[in-house]
């Protein structure tokens, strides 16, 4: 067995690479071909335009195309571009844009991994007859009785297992991810090893579609009409003062609402069908449950009623925390977290792990502030 885990010899066994351009899929591409594999690099052509051709650090625009390129002529491997502006138009941007109306606060990076990469990009590769798709996440894999489990990443601070938590079973035991070990600095360090034209290229930062960092542009260029003004009321929906569109607040903002009361406000709550922002104290950005859409769960035991121990992030620089999951995959579940947590927001997702161990997660739908009334803790809904 070789050291992904194939009977096949390295040359023997053809693994796709996502290509991005950046360091981190290009030093993937080279320590495979490195090892022997019959390595076919494929770059996603998923958004481009004016402003994103130019700018550095949006993956997937034109200089990363044709960063991704060099590379591969360098190391010597075929090379693809495939179009995927149409299947990212309809699997993230649209769901992008009608998710900050609905008043939530998404992370389209996940949406891009649980879609356009790991389910249509995973396809193209078995056509080519691959027997892996390869990409350049910090994510560490093992196989355990002929099933993948996946881990947090060897070094925390780059871990990207968050991104990640909508992957199957299925798709777990078809990828593979061989920076899982290694450190930001160790792979530049290979980039260097194998004198790649990328290995100084800053990180990626932006969403590819937002080159400049403005969600809200960009989604009243998705939706005209949307940045429409209305009102910043308390949470006894008393006035405070008006707000310029609901598209450009997020639950636990604090500046830019306008407001001066004495004491700091928070954005609590976003009520998009009376086009209302909700703000106050602190406090009041605590929550203490969670419910969760489109549940995935790749752990060995299954996820029922009864209620399941686990560690969950619901930011992506956090550190788990403990909570209790209650529910089933695909379906529903409820998590309750063992302290509550501030500044929480429907459309972000709540990943799980059992230690390092990646079990899954959801898209959260809504939350559940603690209330103590005569020294009893209660939940009321927010």
């Amino acid at each position: 067995m070789n050291s992904l885990g194939f009977e096949t010899a390295p040359e023997d066994t053809r693994i796709v690479v996502a290509m991005s351009g950046g360091v981190d899929s290009s030093v993937t591409a080279a320590l495979l071909k490195d090892q022997g594999y019959d390595v076919v690099g494929i770059t996603l052509q998923l958004y481009d335009h004016g402003a994103a051709v130019q700018k550095k650090g949006a993956c997937c625009a034109g200089q990363d195309i044709h960063d991704a390129r060099r590379v591969a002529e360098a190391i010597g491997i075929p090379h693809y571009v495939l179009d995927y502006e149409s299947r990212f138009q309809d699997s993230v941007m649209d769901e992008f844009a009608d998710s900050y109306l609905r008043g939530e606060t998404p992370v389209p990076c996940v949406r891009c991994n649980q879609t356009v990469k790991f389910r249509d990009l995973l396809e193209t590769s078995r056509d080519l007859g691959a027997v892996a798709l390869a990409t350049g996440h910090y994510l560490r894999r093992e196989d355990v009785d002929g099933k993948a489990r996946l881990f947090r990443g060897r070094n925390t601070i780059k871990d990207q297992s968050y991104f990640l938590f909508a992957t199957t079973q299925e798709q777990a035991d078809y990828l593979r991810f061989p920076l899982g070990d290694l450190t930001k600095e160790q792979t530049r360090a290979l980039a260097d090893k194998y004198d790649l034209a990328v290995a100084a290229k800053p990180e990626s930062q932006d969403i590819c579609f937002v080159p400049n960092g403005n969600y809200a542009k960009v989604i009243e260029r998705m939706r005209p009409g949307s940045a429409v003004a209305g009102d910043i009321v308390d949470m006894e929906n008393n006035v405070l003062g008006q707000h310029t569109g609901i598209i450009n607040y997020t639950i636990g903002q604090r500046r830019g609402l306008g407001i001066a009361t004495g004491s700091p406000l928070y954005v609590t709550r976003i009520d998009p069908e009376r086009n209302r922002v909700v703000v106050g104290p602190s406090d009041a950005l605590l929550v203490s449950k969670l419910t969760l859409r489109e549940m995935n769960w790749i752990g060995d035991e299954p996820l029922d009623a009864s209620g399941v121990t686990v560690t969950v992030k619901v930011r992506s620089t956090q550190e788990p925390m403990l909570a209790t999951v209650y529910g089933a995959p695909g379906d529903w579940a409820e998590v309750h977290l063992a302290d509550p947590e501030a500044g929480v927001s429907a459309g972000q997702a709540c990943v799980m792990y059992d230690g390092d161990r990646l079990l899954g997660g959801g898209w959260i739908a809504g939350t559940e502030a603690p209330v103590k009334i005569a020294g009893v803790r209660q939940q009321m809904s927010v």
